[in-house]
Protein backbone atom coordinates (compact mmCIF):
# COMPACT_ATOMS: atom_id res chain seq x y z
CA UNK A 1 0.00 0.00 0.00
CA UNK A 2 3.10 2.01 0.48
CA UNK A 3 4.30 1.98 -2.51
CA UNK A 4 0.65 2.84 -4.29
CA UNK A 5 0.36 5.87 -1.97
CA UNK A 6 3.90 6.86 -3.16
CA UNK A 7 2.84 6.36 -6.98
CA UNK A 8 -0.22 8.47 -6.76
CA UNK A 9 1.96 10.90 -4.85
CA UNK A 10 4.57 11.06 -7.56
CA UNK A 11 1.97 10.77 -10.81
CA UNK A 12 3.06 6.70 -11.69
CA UNK A 13 0.07 5.65 -13.22
CA UNK A 14 1.89 3.31 -14.92
CA UNK A 15 3.05 1.53 -11.83
CA UNK A 16 -0.80 1.92 -10.33
CA UNK A 17 -2.09 0.38 -13.43
CA UNK A 18 0.40 -2.89 -13.29
CA UNK A 19 0.03 -3.39 -9.35
CA UNK A 20 -4.10 -3.39 -9.78
CA UNK A 21 -5.14 -6.92 -9.85
CA UNK A 22 -6.52 -7.65 -13.36
CA UNK A 23 -10.03 -8.75 -12.39
CA UNK A 24 -10.76 -4.87 -11.56
CA UNK A 25 -8.33 -3.27 -13.58
CA UNK A 26 -8.98 -0.15 -15.37
CA UNK A 27 -8.00 0.18 -19.02
CA UNK A 28 -6.63 3.84 -18.47
CA UNK A 29 -5.99 5.59 -15.68
CA UNK A 30 -5.90 9.26 -15.79
CA UNK A 31 -4.52 11.03 -12.32
CA UNK A 32 -5.68 14.40 -11.12
CA UNK A 33 -2.51 16.89 -11.57
CA UNK A 34 -4.12 19.11 -8.62
CA UNK A 35 -3.89 16.87 -5.89
CA UNK A 36 -0.83 16.43 -3.93
CA UNK A 37 -0.81 13.49 -1.99
CA UNK A 38 1.32 13.98 1.12
CA UNK A 39 1.07 11.90 4.26
CA UNK A 40 -0.73 7.98 4.49
CA UNK A 41 -1.56 6.90 7.50
CA UNK A 42 -2.21 2.58 8.52
CA UNK A 43 -4.41 1.65 10.67
CA UNK A 44 -5.10 -1.56 10.71
CA UNK A 45 -3.99 -4.53 8.61
CA UNK A 46 -5.51 -7.87 8.24
CA UNK A 47 -3.23 -10.90 6.89
CA UNK A 48 -1.20 -10.16 4.03
CA UNK A 49 1.30 -12.07 5.78
CA UNK A 50 4.22 -13.86 4.00
CA UNK A 51 2.11 -16.98 3.96
CA UNK A 52 -1.05 -15.43 3.08
CA UNK A 53 -2.64 -15.28 -0.70
CA UNK A 54 -4.99 -12.20 0.56
CA UNK A 55 -4.95 -9.00 3.04
CA UNK A 56 -6.74 -5.66 3.84
CA UNK A 57 -5.13 -2.16 4.74
CA UNK A 58 -7.77 -0.06 6.28
CA UNK A 59 -5.64 3.53 5.63
CA UNK A 60 -5.98 7.36 5.28
CA UNK A 61 -4.60 9.43 2.91
CA UNK A 62 -3.92 12.62 3.18
CA UNK A 63 -4.19 15.65 0.12
CA UNK A 64 -3.97 18.87 -1.11
CA UNK A 65 -5.88 20.31 -3.79
CA UNK A 66 -7.12 24.45 -5.03
CA UNK A 67 -10.04 23.52 -3.01
CA UNK A 68 -8.12 22.82 0.02
CA UNK A 69 -6.95 19.91 2.19
CA UNK A 70 -8.53 17.01 2.21
CA UNK A 71 -8.33 13.00 3.08
CA UNK A 72 -9.35 9.73 1.40
CA UNK A 73 -10.32 6.50 3.98
CA UNK A 74 -10.34 3.36 2.19
CA UNK A 75 -10.48 -0.25 3.55
CA UNK A 76 -8.76 -1.97 0.31
CA UNK A 77 -8.27 -5.31 -0.60
CA UNK A 78 -5.13 -6.89 -2.15
CA UNK A 79 -4.22 -10.68 -3.27
CA UNK A 80 -0.49 -11.96 -3.97
CA UNK A 81 -0.44 -13.01 -7.56
CA UNK A 82 3.19 -14.77 -8.45
CA UNK A 83 4.58 -13.27 -5.44
CA UNK A 84 3.41 -9.78 -6.18
CA UNK A 85 0.78 -7.80 -4.01
CA UNK A 86 -2.02 -6.65 -6.17
CA UNK A 87 -4.74 -4.01 -5.53
CA UNK A 88 -8.36 -5.50 -5.69
CA UNK A 89 -10.61 -2.78 -4.43
CA UNK A 90 -11.36 -0.71 -1.57
CA UNK A 91 -14.39 0.53 0.27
Amino acid sequence: MRSRFSAFAVGDAAYLLATWHPSTRPSTLKLDDELRWYRLDIHATSEGGPLDARGSVLFSAHYRSPDGPGQLDEHSTLERVDGAWLYVDGR
